[in-house]
């Protein structure tokens, strides 16, 4: 017959009762003492309980403190252990979970804390797996100074009290295995602090799924199942030379881009079936998606990422996004992940003081808060950190075969003062403003990039001079592939903000850019940032009537697929929209049934396919032999002439005129000689222009001109660009 255990003072039992136990596998389960096994269950919600033993079910007798079951066995119960609970609603069987061994290994415990672990996303986090043939989930969570941390959900009504994780002891991981859960789990972790006592229930910041906004449980995953077939896409992505590539960039926003008539925004499969036959025939190389990384308000975009390894649920699941990007490789697309590790929200349920202590922020808010956008700033120096955001930037790319990560806000990652005051700010430890942690992430970042996914791009939104931000991290660079080159954004845009009249008082707006334009491997970057908060659409921002700013959109979009640098646009200045972007709302499409939004859309798709298809336009965005002035100086005009050269010394000529006057008999030095033809007119009629140009073969002439043997007279169309092929040599 069962026997209740002696009643005696366990501290064990009663940090159990209080939920306060931070070694359940020390009191909980099947447990010997020399000869004596006994039996010990916990579960306040039940009357009575019994274990399956080789002879039967055994009862447990109510033990010492209220909600544990515990009795003396004569030998050890069948493992994994059986448990029957009589409770209000009837009677439950279920597998003990402290029955089961502990398997966090040791080894990724080490490379864990020692911030190597790069994928730790396969070690944290809720883990579907079969023990000792029984499926369930495996929930490992980083709380290091919590006293104590369960698992909740529907599954045990949200009671802390019920399934206490198992500290792994100076690692700061917690595990337990929970057998028989089912994927689309609901769960949560509770967690007390062990200084102040304090209870927090947080989101799991490894969890892979999660509950529609704005509920923020995270949601058990299946293993992925979606079958990939870019195969023959991954290996040439390996071997493709970036460099010397075309590399053309569509920004998009997808809870946006399109919506249902009824407001609905497109799943990831909607947008495979529209966005990615679009962007094709628009000539686009690459599609980048503004961050689909779980958040809780629409608002931000994204931007205030609150699931690090979670598709957000918004669009559907992560095997339909999988789906998107496979079904984009096979468009001949790239994919890129707007991804945000230089700041997190403040929201209580994420990782703001996950466990109650500035665990993945610092704690002196001159260093742990972002003063400009009321977020948290991650602790680089901070090993388990480092080891979270490398896997995360590993999860995405190893996961979802994401071609590149834009990562955003470098420059607030680079400097301790970023958007602070004095006083605001501490320095590092040889008193300067370099956030050398930072810098010491970021360089790893790459070197992992680089090495475990050849021929992913990374790209650097970063807007100051740091110097060598794509450079290699061997010759002291931070190792990024590309950088956005803010200098030619804002310069060119203030240009062209300026009455045509007034231009040529600014002309060095215009030429300064070539001064730095191969410092870095620079990307020209119209983007969302330029549309939003007031600033209003980019056709918005053209001056004059409204002939004069369709006729500027064109200009512009012809300087930059001209320019020596990669290429970036958001989405609807491909066609001109005319609004501000806003997020709640799609892109205003009903404008490609006007012929100017019309002519827009048909010159952008031109320029990127001339763009790239014309090696000239983009073999050597990054290299001086890819560009040469023929004239930079006609300020009073406002005209600037330059060439583009291939690799193999091939070239086009571009001429571009930022006043509304045609200039007839313009004359420009040539390097070679025979008949030129215009292959692109800004001012087409195709484009809702004027139709002002050189219809037929221009001649050169030898007349030396603009330190060139060759030159001829053109007409330069207003407000308009032309580009000149050279003959066949």
């Amino acid at each position: 017959m069962p026997t209740a255990l002696a009643p005696g003072p366990d501290p064990q039992l009663l940090l159990l009762a209080e939920a306060r136990l931070h070694d359940p596998y020390g009191c909980l389960g099947a447990q010997r003492r020399g000869d004596i096994w006994s039996m010990r269950a916990y579960n306040p919600h039940a009357r009575a309980a019994a274990v399956a033993t080789a002879e039967g079910w055994t009862a447990l007798p109510r033990g010492t403190v209220a909600g544990l079951f515990e009795t003396r066995l004569g030998a050890r119960p069948p493992s994994p252990c059986r448990l029957r609970f009589e409770e209000e609603h009837g009677v439950r069987e279920c597998y003990d979970p402290y029955s089961f061994p502990l398997t966090l290994s040791a080894d990724d415990l080490y490379l864990f804390g020692a911030g190597r672990l790069h994928q730790a996303y396969l070690t944290l986090g809720a883990q579907p797996l079969t023990l000792e043939g029984v499926a369930g989930v495996r929930f490992a969570v980083w709380a290091p100074n919590a006293a104590r941390v369960s698992v909740v959900g529907d599954f045990n009504r949200w009671d802390g009290r019920m399934h206490p994780l198992q500290s792994r002891g100076a690692s700061g991981a917690w595990e337990l295995f929970i057998p028989e859960l089912a994927a689309g789990t609901l769960y949560k972790y509770e967690i007390r602090n062990r200084a102040s006592g304090a209870v927090l229930v947080k989101a799991d910041p490894y969890a892979q799924s999660f509950e529609l906004r704005p509920a923020t449980a995270a949601r058990v995953s299946n293993p992925a199942e979606h079958e990939w077939g870019d195969g023959a896409w991954l290996e040439r992505r390996a071997g493709a030379d970036w460099l010397h590539a075309p590399l053309n960039i569509y920004e998009v926003h997808a809870g946006s881009w399109r919506r249902h008539p009824d407001g609905r925004r497109y799943s990831y499969g909607e947008l495979a079936d529209a966005l990615i036959p679009y962007a094709a025939d628009m000539g686009y190389t690459h599609i980048e998606l503004m961050p689909i990384s779980e958040h809780p308000l629409d608002e931000s975009w994204g931007y205030q990422t609150t699931g690090y390894f979670a598709a957000t649920s918004r669009y559907g699941s992560a095997d339909e996004l999988r789906a998107f990007i496979d079904r984009s490789h096979g468009a001949g697309l790239g994919v890129i992940l707007d991804w945000v590790p230089g700041h997190f929200p403040q929201d209580e349920f994420a990782l703001a003081r996950f466990d109650g202590t500035a665990l993945y922020e610092h704690e002196d808010p001159r260093l742990g808060l972002h003063p400009e956008w009321g977020t948290h700033t991650f602790n680089y120096g901070r090993n388990e950190v480092r080891s979270f955001l490398l896997s995360s930037a590993h999860y995405w790319l190893s996961q979802f075969h994401f071609d590149g990560l834009r990562v955003d806000a470098v420059a607030s990652m680079l400097y301790l003062d970023y958007a602070r005051k004095d006083g605001e700010w501490l320095p590092n430890r040889y008193g300067g403003n370099e956030n050398l942690e930072a810098v010491e992430f970021l360089r790893e970042l790459n070197i992992m990039l680089h090495a475990e996914f050849p021929g992913v791009l990374s790209i650097a939104e970063e807007s100051t001079a740091w110097p060598m931000v794509s450079r290699p991290v061997y010759l002291g660079g931070l190792g990024f592939t590309l950088k956005w080159n803010m200098g030619w954004m804002h310069d060119t845009l203030d240009y062209l903000a300026h009455d045509p009249v007034h231009r040529r008082y600014h002309h060095d707006r215009l030429t300064f850019g070539q001064l730095y334009a191969y410092t870095e491997n620079f990307v020209l970057p119209l983007s969302h940032d330029e549309v939003v908060h007031g600033k209003g659409s980019l056709l918005g921002k053209m001056p004059g009537d409204d002939w004069q700013r369709y006729a500027n959109l064109r200009l512009l979009f012809a300087c930059q697929m001209t320019s020596p640098g990669k290429k970036l646009n958001f989405m609807g200045s491909e066609f001109g929209q005319e609004r501000e972007w806003a997020a709640q709302a799609e892109l205003d499409w009903a404008l490609l049934g006007n012929a100017a939004h019309a002519g827009i859309a048909r010159l952008a798709r031109d320029l990127n396919r001339l763009y790239r298809d014309s090696p000239a336009l983009h073999e050597l965005d990054h290299a001086a032999e890819g560009f040469a002035w023929i004239d930079c100086h006609d300020a009073e005009q406002s005209i600037v002439c330059f060439e583009r050269r291939a690799r193999n010394g091939a070239g086009l000529i571009v001429i571009l005129n930022y006043t509304p006057v045609p200039r007839i008999g313009y004359r420009i030095g040539l390097p070679w000689p025979g008949a030129y033809d215009e292959i692109f007119n800004s001012d087409s009629h195709y484009y809702g222009g004027s139709n002002i140009g050189n219809g037929s073969r221009i001649e050169a002439e030898a007349r030396a001109w603009m330190n060139r043997p060759y030159s001829t007279s053109v007409t330069v169309p207003p407000l308009g660009a032309i580009i000149l092929a050279p003959p066949q040599r």
